[in-house]
């Protein structure tokens, strides 16, 4: 098993078709369906069914999937990072980002690259999670995430605490002029993602009182879309309103201070930066 037969494996799961595959690698159908016989031979066991419509992945042809995306996807990074060392301030920054720190990343003083013809930036966006597995696994140097989040084995630059803001459609306005308390916003169809959600029914039941989930979300930005078309308040970082068209929603600060978050940026701690990434960590600074 190699490289390459990775590579052909993936190309197929994806595309569904060995002929679709074959047109993505440039090459012929023949040799790709020869890799793949190989490739089962080699493991011993079927890794797609073939139909008539396309192929799709056995069981043991996802499991192979999955860590065959992560193998190549390594390789990148490690061809990447190794061609890096030496060289400077060249080449290509993998920046692993959560979709909570979209207000925030890039910063302005990350800009500062944009003019080199020497520096380009390849971008990875997932949960806060997926960021940490990816910044672990050497797929990407250095990740934004955003509070809370397991630090073991990680160096951490944070930025200040930043207040949720409730994003409310007109007809559903409470609160004061500029701010709303928890309590005031307990009787709302709220909206927010996955990992809020559980900090806000946990603050809710301190105080004995149970929310309105109207929909959890998986991004901050689906939160916005949501409350802008009118389907409840949603609850985000404030710098989400940086790159979220929030429409004619009333915007208030949500004013209660163990909802607050950090973005943080975040890399191995374990593990040398090449001369590029120690240069973003730098620029992004506290995330200003």
């Amino acid at each position: 098993m190699n490289l390459k037969q990775l590579e052909y494996f993936v190309a197929i799961v994806e595309e569904g078709q060995v002929t679709a595959a074959a047109r993505r690698l440039h090459i012929s159908q023949p040799p790709l369906s020869y890799e793949l016989a190989q490739l089962e031979r080699e493991l011993g066991c079927k890794l797609v069914h073939r139909g008539p419509r396309g192929v799709t992945p056995t069981d043991a042809g996802r499991l192979l999937y999955e860590r065959a995306a992560h193998i190549l996807a390594m390789a990148t990074a490690t061809a990447r990072e190794v061609s890096s060392v030496g060289r400077g301030l060249t080449g290509t920054a993998c920046l692993a980002v959560c979709a909570g720190a979209a207000g925030l990343v890039p910063s302005a003083r990350l800009r500062e690259l944009a003019g080199s013809e020497s520096v380009s930036f390849e971008v990875r966006e997932g949960s806060v999670p997926a960021v940490i597995e990816l910044v672990t696994s050497g797929i990407a140097e250095v990740g934004v995430v955003r509070t809370p989040f397991a630090s073991t084995g990680l160096r951490c630059r944070y930025a200040p605490s930043e207040p949720l803001v409730a994003v409310m459609p007109p007809s559903m306005e409470t609160g004061g002029e500029l701010e709303v308390s928890l309590e005031e916003l307990a009787s709302s169809p709220l909206i927010c993602d996955r990992r809020l959600s559980e900090r806000v029914g946990h603050a809710l039941a301190t105080r004995h009182l149970e929310p309105r989930l109207a929909c959890v979300t998986e991004d901050e930005r689906t939160t916005c879309a949501w409350a802008a078309a009118g389907m409840g308040v949603g609850l985000v970082p404030r710098s989400m309103l940086r790159v979220c068209d929030t429409g004619e929603q009333f915007i208030k600060t949500v004013t209660e201070k163990d909802l607050e978050t950090r973005a943080a940026v975040i890399w191995k701690a374990d593990r040398a930066l090449t001369t590029l990434a120690e240069r973003v960590v730098a620029l992004l600074g506290e995330l200003g």
